[in-house]
């Protein structure tokens, strides 16, 4: 099942890959949530234009914000800040090293709202704490199966434990491809429609063989034999053949599969004594790519009979 994400402001001050230096101020909320990717500043509410803003947010005070309290009578000050007092905001953030208004220090630590500092402007802030967040707050998913890269695009094998899923993914080495992860794929949601999957930081690069053990892919064939991150572009599931069952011959009906609420392309391939499975999916590759060109020949081959 898929994991929507939130995290605790304390997770986000530990984590040294932000690259923000962060130092606290205020340290009482360390585990209010956060829960959206984006980021709002507080000078429309400090105005008096509460409407819209979002608690599960980070909020930014810069010198714009600082500036205009600094211009207001103390009374003024401490009836802006109060404006505040409805929403359960998770944390703010001070940019450029600035010291906040003591009237904004004392009203955060009765309500428990965590004051962060970095020496960075707004702008750099924003940017580096949205690319962070948009990456720990993504949907997420595990899958069983093997993600390669063929023809640069994302191919996702799944099917049953021993069907083959590894096997076909170092054919598809051998040929020149490259191993994502295999075994459990991470699968992230990115925007509305794009999945980027990777593999654990463990077992990265590294494959499962049975009559060979474990080994691992970087060593044996180079790095470049191995990707670190690619976006799911379509699915292969592969079964155990089976007479009775009809398997699509034409390939004009193109069937989807769903992954965090984002369907994309599944090809069933049916397994069988001689079928060489890695020049399937190389053939189902190229038709990929020719479909998102407009060109389907079972279509066109339909249209001339």
């Amino acid at each position: 099942m898929p994991d929507h994400g939130s995290l605790r402001v304390r997770e986000f001050v530990t984590d040294t890959s932000l690259g923000l230096d962060l130092e606290i101020l205020q340290s009482k909320g360390l585990d209010n949530e956060i829960r959206s990717p984006r980021i709002q500043k507080l000078g429309m509410a400090l105005a008096g234009f509460t409407t819209y803003i979002h608690p599960d947010r980070i909020q930014i005070v810069g010198s714009s914000e600082l500036n205009y309290l600094k211009e207001l009578t103390p009374d003024g000050r401490t009836s802006a800040i109060q404006r505040l007092k409805r929403f359960r905001i998770c944390c703010i953030v001070v940019t450029k090293g600035l010291d906040p208004p003591k009237e904004l220090a004392e009203f955060c630590a009765r309500q428990e709202i965590p004051i962060l500092r970095t020496r960075a402007l707004s702008s750099l802030s924003t940017s580096k704490m949205t690319r962070w967040l948009e990456n720990r707050l993504a949907p997420r998913a595990t899958v069983h199966g093997v993600l390669v890269e063929v023809f640069g695009l994302g191919v996702l094998i799944i099917g049953p434990s021993g069907i083959g899923k590894s096997e076909c993914a170092l054919e598809l080495i051998l040929r020149g491809h490259r191993l994502v992860t295999d075994d459990s794929v991470e699968i992230t949601r990115r925007g509305l429609d794009r999945l980027l999957g990777t593999g654990g930081k463990i077992l990265r690069h590294h494959m499962e063989l049975r009559g060979l053990g474990i080994i691992n892919i970087k060593d044996i064939f180079g790095i470049s034999a191995t990707a670190v991150f690619q976006p799911v572009d379509f699915a292969v599931r592969l079964e155990r053949w089976n007479s009775e069952v009809e398997y699509d011959r034409l390939g004009i009906d193109q069937s989807t599969m769903e992954l965090l609420g984002v369907p994309i392309p599944l090809i069933v391939m049916p397994v069988a004594p001689g079928r060489n499975l890695a020049a399937l999916v190389e053939v189902a590759a190229r038709i990929h790519m020719l479909r998102q060109r407009g060109y389907n020949p079972a279509k066109e081959l339909e249209e001339l009979t």
